[in-house]
C-alpha cells in the first residue's frame, strides 16, 4: 500500500470515528447518557425533522430509479467537459454501484436529522447543496472528471457539525477530537480527493452560530 492510500484511508477513518462520536453526542438531550446507536436513532424522534426526511426520501427514490433505469447514471453524472449543470445532477446518482448507494443512504439517514435538529431545516439544506455542488464542480474541473454521488454533500454536514462543536462544544475531549474533521478535509484536498472539498466547505458554513433547532422541533 502506497503513502497516498495510507493517507486516504487514514482520513476516512478519522472522519468516521470522530464523526460518529460527535453525532452521538449531539443526538441526545443535554446530560443524557445513551449508547451511540440508540442515540443516533433518537434524532428521528417526533416531531420528525422534515428537511432530513425529505433529503432521505428523495435519495431513496433516486436510488430506486437508477436501479431500474441504469442509463440515468450516465445522463446525470459529471463528465469531462460536461455541461455545468452536471455539478448539480451528479449529487443525485451513485455511480459506483450498490455499496455506494446503500452506504450513502445510511450515512445520510444518520447525519441529516442530527444536522437539522442542530442547525435548522433551511441551513441544513444549504450546507448539503453548497458543499455537494462545490465538490462536484471541483471534480469536474480536473480532480475526478467522471462520476457521481452525494457523499461529498454528507461530508459537508459532518464538517459543519465538526467545526461548530470544535469551537463551542461542551465536552473538551470531544472538541479536540472534532478538530480531526477539518484536518482530514485539508489532507484530502492535498490528495485531490473531492470529499475534502465537501468537508472544508461544510466546515466554513458551520463556523457561524447554530440555530437552536431542537427548540423549534419540540415546540
Amino acid at each position: 500500500m502506497n503513502m497516498h492510500s495510507v493517507l486516504l484511508y487514514g482520513c476516512a477513518a478519522a472522519v468516521i470515528v470522530s464523526g460518529s462520536q460527535l453525532l452521538a453526542a449531539l443526538a441526545v438531550e443535554d446530560g443524557d447518557e445513551v449508547a451511540p446507536p440508540p442515540a443516533l436513532l433518537r434524532s428521528w424522534r417526533r416531531p420528525v425533522p422534515r428537511a432530513a426526511a425529505a433529503l432521505v426520501g428523495v435519495m431513496v427514490v433516486l436510488g430506486v430509479a437508477q436501479t431500474v433505469a441504469p442509463a440515468m447514471i450516465d445522463a446525470l453524472e459529471r463528465h469531462p467537459d460536461g455541461a455545468w449543470w452536471r455539478a448539480v445532477t451528479a449529487l443525485s446518482v451513485q455511480s459506483s454501484g450498490w455499496f455506494q448507494l446503500l452506504f450513502n443512504l445510511a450515512s445520510l439517514a444518520v447525519v441529516a436529522p442530527v444536522a437539522e435538529r442542530h442547525f435548522g431545516a433551511w441551513r441544513t439544506v444549504l450546507i448539503f447543496v453548497t458543499s455537494g455542488v462545490t465538490a462536484q464542480a471541483v471534480s469536474m474541473a480536473g480532480w475526478s472528471p467522471q462520476g457521481g454521488g452525494d457523499s461529498v454533500a454528507i461530508c459537508g454536514l459532518v464538517g459543519a457539525l465538526g467545526t461548530w462543536y470544535a469551537a463551542r462544544g461542551s465536552v473538551v475531549a470531544l472538541r479536540r477530537t472534532a478538530l480531526l474533521i477539518p484536518l482530514a478535509g485539508l489532507v484530502l484536498c492535498l490528495l485531490t480527493n473531492n470529499h475534502g472539498v465537501g468537508l472544508l466547505v461544510g466546515c466554513a458554513l458551520g463556523a457561524g452560530p447554530a440555530i437552536p433547532a431542537r427548540r423549534h422541533l419540540t415546540a
